[in-house]
């Protein structure tokens, strides 16, 4: 019975996505829920399953073509089984060596090649190319000459005048041209539009660090055993100080919509992780009610599903607001820049100690610069302001935050 592979229902978000990689060929046995392909969206990677045992037999949209929610992918033999080889056949002739250039065009050769074909006189326009779009290669230099040494040496003929030398050092010069990911080009094109349509602005602050660094040296230990192995991070205070402070700066937790101002009364907050395809950011829902032990646990299952490449749609849509810790990497300060239709975004940054005036004495303290860019048609940079001086409270004295003050 033949079952069509179709490819997955796209959300409203996703127009469309490409067919990245085909885990099976036609004539192949696949088993019931088995990967045949991966869909690549502007988000994620969508995994295709087989519907039944069976053969695939058509392959019908090819790997980086263009599909639609819905569209057939390719088709399915249920219940057969593949078909074992075939006996042996006789071995083939050898494959026609490529053709030489033709008269008056110029062998491409890779700078390696073209230097030992000089030093073993071999001409340059005689060589056959087997690589790509017929580009001359050391091996094939390699074969001529073995060939020239095997065969009777041939009748004199005017030397051939000298190539001239390349201008760049022996050795090839390798490029590699790929083409961009769905989910690189989508992150390129909202930034764009980001930047200019935006009057974005970024604000910074500093916040010192030793007091956390403190509290979660000294409970570090219990809370990973108290909630299963979940261990004690920087982000989930980060996260919970950044609830606080949207709820009293709620412009910084808006979104522009037309010539709308949609204010939010929950606060699902987006956190950058790093990945293979490069930075996603799943989202914490309803991070205010969130603890801290959920914080991290959340936080590091999104890290495991990202590099696995399985975080879904559905936990990467929406967002209030978004937090990026380039601190992880090294980073003492950046600009991020704003996802929209958010109106802002934490950047958090590497801890450096750092000479300090503290009541009048020099003191050396772990800080951290924090930058908040914003879209500065909705928030002021008195909300802005506001804003980061109150993470800044928050974080400097934890205990504010158990206590709500």
């Amino acid at each position: 019975m033949a079952i069509e592979i179709k490819a997955p229902t796209f959300p409203e978000s996703v127009a469309d996505g490409t067919v990245a990689t085909w885990h099976k060929k036609p004539g192949e046995a696949v088993k019931r829920d088995e990967l045949i392909v991966d869909i690549e969206t502007d988000k994620v990677v969508m995994e295709v399953l087989a519907e039944a045992d069976g053969v695939l037999t058509e392959i019908v949209k090819n790997e980086g073509d263009t599909v639609l929610s819905g569209e057939l992918l390719g088709k399915l033999d249920a219940g057969a089984t593949a078909s074992a080889p075939a006996a042996a056949a006789p071995a083939e002739a050898p494959a026609a060596p490529a053709a030489p250039a033709a008269a008056g065009e110029e062998a491409i050769l890779a700078p390696a090649a073209r230097k030992l074909a000089e030093e073993n006189g071999i001409a340059v326009d005689s060589l056959a190319g087997t690589g790509k779009g017929g580009r001359v290669t050391k091996e094939d230099v390699v074969a001529a000459i073995e060939g020239k040494n095997a065969a009777p040496a041939p009748a004199a003929k005017p030397a051939a005048p000298a190539a001239a030398a390349p201008i760049f050092a022996a050795g090839d010069r390798v490029e590699k041209r790929v083409p961009m990911t769905r989910l690189r080009a989508k992150v390129a094109e909202r930034l764009v539009e980001a930047q200019s349509s935006m009057a974005m602005l970024t604000t910074f602050n500093e916040v010192n660090m030793k007091p956390i660094m403190e509290l979660r040296a000294k409970y570090k230990d219990l809370f990973e055993k108290k909630h299963d192995g979940v261990r004690l991070g920087f982000m989930s205070f980060f996260v919970k100080a950044a609830t606080e402070a949207l709820k009293r700066q709620p412009g910084v937790n808006a979104s522009i919509d037309g010539n709308d101002i949609v204010y939010h009364g929950y606060q699902d907050v987006g956190v950058a992780v790093s990945s293979d395809r490069g930075l996603v950011v799943p989202v914490l829902r309803n991070a205010e009610q969130m603890s801290l032990a959920e914080i991290e646990g959340t936080i590091n299952a999104f890290g495991k599903k990202a590099k696995a490449g399985k975080l879904t749609i559905e936990e990467m849509t929406g967002g209030t607001f978004t937090i990026s810790n380039g601190g992880v990497f090294g980073s003492l300060l950046s600009t991020p820049i704003v996802n929209p239709p958010q109106t802002a975004i934490l950047g958090m940054h590497k801890i450096q100690e750092r000479p300090m005036a503290v009541n009048g004495q020099v003191v050396i303290l772990p800080m951290m610069y924090l930058a908040l860019s914003y879209d500065h048609r909705l928030i002021d940079g008195k909300e802005a302001v506001t804003f980061l001086v109150t993470l800044k409270d928050l974080l400097e004295d934890p205990a504010r935050l158990l206590l709500d003050i």
